[in-house]
């Protein structure tokens, strides 16, 4: 029954305070409606003062949707125009390496640090620099370090393939010693899809597992490992399995529209009332179940799907100049959900963003791509 009256004029519960921000952005921008005659330019886009109110809250009420959806999308979009050529798509990623490899030597200096002190404690979180957590390093730098061993595995260009060369010499030691568990999977899936997609396939499988096996023997690598492989309670893999089991009984309830952004832990609750700061499931699948319901579930995984079968498709097709951005792509979104299995390989603002400009990179090599292999030149 309806609610009227005094009281349901004066509620104050988590519906009544949660578009509160916007509401009142909103009698701003009404109040500001005449206020399109004060007029003014950044640089050459004119703008008013009633367009600005609009903006803001717009950008208030879509919230982190904008952050995680609409600005990578449209970053992708524009990458996807002005990435004309291999060498313009090679510039933009650049920049994604430029900023983890600085990332990357911070977090390695200051695990070496902890080593050189001894007081590197593999039962909790390794020590970290600008991110919170390692793991979240190790989610930054593995797409990256799949797309720039494309380049240098089958890249046309010999200043990317040293720039890539360069990359991965300090982006894979800052992935290992992260001690994330999950990016030690993403590398090992990675490395077999380099291998399976070279000429030599028959011999560098093999090599590639082998490889695998003596780095899980490194002292520090195969005592992580056995940390989170011993069934005790309290390691991560253990903690992951129930709080996947708990968020199962909360999306029960929740089946279609799920709970939205920046939920998760108050949703839980009822479910797990010790639950540590924990702000998604930690699993790819429930993470979008969760955030966006079984709609934007669905979209995610088409798109994901969709990527990978243009990329792979591109690889087979495209100019030989673009063909190893399309790997790159490929063996990217192979990290990115086989980390996701036991993390949150997208709802961070950095991930979101690195994962559509690898999307936009895909989409230039698809429209760029073709028009390079018509006319039988490398772009």
């Amino acid at each position: 029954m309806t609610k009227s009256g005094p009281q349901a004029r004066f509620q104050t519960g988590p519906a009544a305070r949660r578009y509160g921000y916007s509401l009142l952005s909103a009698a701003v921008a009404g109040a500001l409606a005449p206020a399109y005659v004060i007029r003014w330019h950044v640089g050459p886009l004119p703008t008013t003062l009633l367009e600005v109110a609009l903006l803001v809250t717009i950008a208030i009420f879509v919230g982190l949707y904008r952050a995680y959806f609409l600005e990578p999308a449209a970053f992708a979009i524009i990458l996807a125009s002005v990435a004309t050529t291999p060498r313009r798509a090679g510039l933009v990623l650049l920049g994604f390496g430029i900023g983890g490899a600085v990332a990357a030597l911070l977090n390695i200096a200051v695990v070496l640090d902890a080593i050189r002190h001894h007081v590197l404690d593999l039962a909790t979180t390794p020590p970290v620099v600008i991110y919170q957590t390692a793991n979240a390093v190790a989610l930054y730098l593995i797409p990256l370090v799949a797309m720039a061993a494309a380049l240098l595995v089958h890249g046309k260009d010999r200043l990317e393939r040293w720039a890539s060369g360069l990359f991965l010499a300090i982006a894979l030691p800052a992935c290992l010693l992260s001690f994330s568990r999950g990016g030690y999977l993403a590398l090992a899936a990675i490395a077999l899809g380099l291998a399976f997609s070279h000429r030599w396939a028959k011999l560098f499988v093999p090599a590639v597992i082998l490889a695998g096996l003596l780095v899980s023997q490194v002292p520090l690598i195969r005592h992580r490992i056995a940390y989170e492989l011993h069934p005790i309670p309290g390691n991560t893999l253990d903690y992951r399995f129930r709080l996947w089991g708990q968020t199962l009984k909360l999306m029960s309830h929740h089946p279609v529209l799920g709970i939205g952004l920046s939920n998760f832990q108050q949703a839980m609750g009822p479910y797990w009332q010790d639950l540590t700061k924990v702000i998604y499931p930690h699993n790819i699948v429930l993470n979008f179940w969760t955030v966006t319901g079984l709609l934007g579930l669905v979209g995610f995984g088409w798109l994901a799907v969709r990527a990978f079968l243009l990329g792979w498709r591109g690889w087979r097709r495209d100019a030989p100049g673009w063909q190893p951005y399309d790997l790159g792509v490929m063996l990217a979104l192979i990290g990115i959900v086989v980390h996701g299995l036991v993390d949150v390989p997208f709802f961070k603002n950095d991930l979101s963003l690195e994962f559509w400009a690898l999307l936009g990179v895909l989409w230039a090599a698809y429209r760029w791509g073709r028009m390079g292999r018509d006319v039988g030149t490398s772009p």
